[in-house]
């Protein structure tokens, strides 16, 4: 596994645990927003410094009295075919285990499920179902394979949220959209605000509109009776 660096303790990503984040290096994405240009575009990835496993192993051992779980994201950690076993080897270590995933390998998710390798899942929805999808992400999509992640999800096997970053361009029709399509009674929904500060992978997309926070809490107070959960992160 090539690991792109690691945050050694965070109170947010892992909700409710202290923990700690990993970042995988690679993504099948390009999503024009996307703040984690080291850990996506290859000739970024070939500079980074890269953090042996045996390193990172050995702080999770020293670490086991101080931490709850491990935050898997990247990058994208499901492109990895050995994430199973990466997943085992922290899961030896008593931890638990978040997966931040973009929702394109249906079959990866499945199967950290099934084998509990994994115990929460955040699913980024880039879009509506049906629009602007492959322009968020920046890449031709299989949209059965996102909706089949969500459905695997909605199940109810593990705890999970959604979450989309109100990027440029996305509307509030969009927004409401998504919250008709991953709905549910016992779904947890997060708007996450677009950070104009930080350099993202296509700056032609900050000319796009962009939703006000203001507006972003409107949006939230008409959709929230469709979650059990939904929130301005």
């Amino acid at each position: 596994m090539i690991l792109g660096g690691f945050q050694k303790t965070t109170l947010i990503d892992y909700p409710g645990k202290i923990a700690c984040t990993v970042f995988l290096t690679g993504c099948n994405f390009r999503c024009p927003f996307c703040y984690s240009i080291e850990l996506v575009l290859p000739e970024k990835i070939k500079d980074q410094p890269k953090i042996a496993e045996d390193i990172f192993f050995d702080f999770l051992k020293q670490r086991k009295e101080l931490l709850d779980g491990v935050v898997l994201c990247g990058g994208e950690p499901t492109i990895h075919k050995d994430l199973p076993q990466f997943c085992k080897k922290i899961k030896k270590l008593g931890y638990l285990i978040k997966l931040d995933t973009n929702g394109s390998n249906p079959e990866m998710l499945s199967e950290l499920i099934d084998k509990k390798l994994i115990n929460y899942v955040a699913m980024d929805i880039k879009a509506p179902l049906k629009n602007k999808y492959e322009k968020m992400a920046g890449v031709k999509v299989n949209m059965e394979d996102i909706n089949k992640s969500v459905d695997i999800l909605r199940q109810g096997k593990i705890d999970f949220e959604f979450r989309t970053t109100v990027a440029p361009g996305l509307e509030k029709q969009d927004i409401l959209e998504i919250a008709d399509w991953i709905g549910g009674e016992k779904v947890k929904y997060f708007l996450q605000e677009f950070n104009t500060q930080k350099q993202v992978l296509n700056p032609e997309i900050l000319k796009l509109p962009i939703l006000k926070k203001e507006e972003i809490e409107k949006i939230i107070a008409e959709i929230k009776p469709k979650f059990q959960t939904c929130q301005l992160r």
